[in-house]
């Protein structure tokens, strides 16, 4: 497939590639299984947009779920679709017939967007955390501190924040010049793999980078911990075993979630920066388990330990099917 593109494995410079384009090479070492790898990343993209789609058609519907906790689920799901439709399809397409061409404008907003959305979704996680907190500990509180206006701003701000910290780094990377290599060993624009390309000093875009990602995962990290310290304290000292096991399964669902997303991203980073004797192919499918598997799994995580979500599903699809039944008489 590279002959045929005209990139050879012998000429590591390819200096035949456009000066404006990069080439994605998918997951270099493990070529011969991109088809088979397509399988489960069409899966997961297919589990994606059904599951967050059916979580923001139910809440939608169901006034029973305009409440902070669901309103924030919302949230999750909408940057999870975002996230999906930023990486997804370039995947397969690099996977079924190794189309890894893109132009350097597109690799840019792809990386700009990729991790923006990454940065936001942590902030959604920690304000689902804070939402947990205030119901567990402030419940008399609970309605007049999340408020709609509240729960509107601080989707603002996490909107905000992953946007402003990831503007800088575009235009870091634009002042650099590739005068190699143009092909990008991954499957999509990371922005250490597209750093490691260039020629000049890449001491600002490395410093930026690691800042940036420690801001992110550090606070939120120690934020949601803290948090959740707090929960633990206010459940332990109540005196009920029953009340107990409910304020703890209200945060199992936010837990998961939790375990789900930071796990790979905290693999995935660390590996990257720190683990060099690790293979090439094993940064790469740690990367991309950080990218399709929390998407994935968020809405049915959500979906299948909330009672409420699950009874409102069934309301919904029983109505819609009553509907379909009226139409055809």
């Amino acid at each position: 497939m590279l002959r045929i593109l005209g990139y050879t494995m012998e000429s590591p410079n390819h200096t035949n590639l456009d000066p404006s384009l990069f080439f994605l090479l998918g997951i270099p070492g493990l070529e011969q299984f991109h088809l088979w790898l397509s399988l489960p990343v069409c899966c997961l993209g297919t589990v994606t947009i059904l599951g967050n789609i059916t979580i923001l058609v139910v809440v939608a519907t169901e006034p029973a779920l305009h409440k902070p906790v669901y309103l924030f689920l919302c949230m999750l799901s909408t940057i999870d679709l975002a996230a999906s439709f930023s990486t997804v399809p370039k995947l397969l397409a690099i996977l079924w017939c190794g189309a890894g061409h893109i132009s350097s404008s597109a690799c840019l907003a792809q990386m700009f967007f990729i991790h923006a959305f990454c940065m936001m979704e942590s902030t959604v996680l920690l304000a689902m955390a804070f939402d947990r907190y205030v119901a567990i500990c402030h419940p008399l509180r609970y309605a007049t501190i999340l408020t709609d206006t509240i729960i509107a701003r601080i989707g603002v701000v996490a909107m905000m924040r992953g946007s402003m910290l990831m503007l800088p780094c575009p235009f870091l990377i634009g002042r650099l010049s590739f005068c190699q290599s143009h092909v990008i060993p991954h499957t999509y624009c990371e922005h250490m793999a597209v750093v490691k390309l260039a020629c000049g000093d890449t001491r600002p875009n490395r410093v930026y980078g690691l800042t940036a990602a420690l801001l992110v995962i550090g606070i939120d990290l120690f934020c949601i911990g803290l948090s959740y310290v707090f929960i633990a304290r206010a459940v332990f000292r109540l005196s009920s075993h029953e009340a107990r096991s409910k304020a703890l399964g209200t945060c199992g669902s936010h837990v998961c979630v939790i375990l789900i997303s930071y796990t790979p991203a905290l693999f995935s980073f660390f590996t990257h920066r720190f683990g060099h004797h690790i293979p090439l192919h094993i940064h790469i499918i740690l990367a991309n388990v950080y990218l399709l598997f929390p998407p994935a799994l968020n809405p049915v995580v959500y979906g299948v330990r909330t009672k409420e979500i699950r009874e409102s599903f069934v309301r919904v699809f029983q109505k819609r099917q009553g509907t379909g039944v009226k139409a055809s008489e």
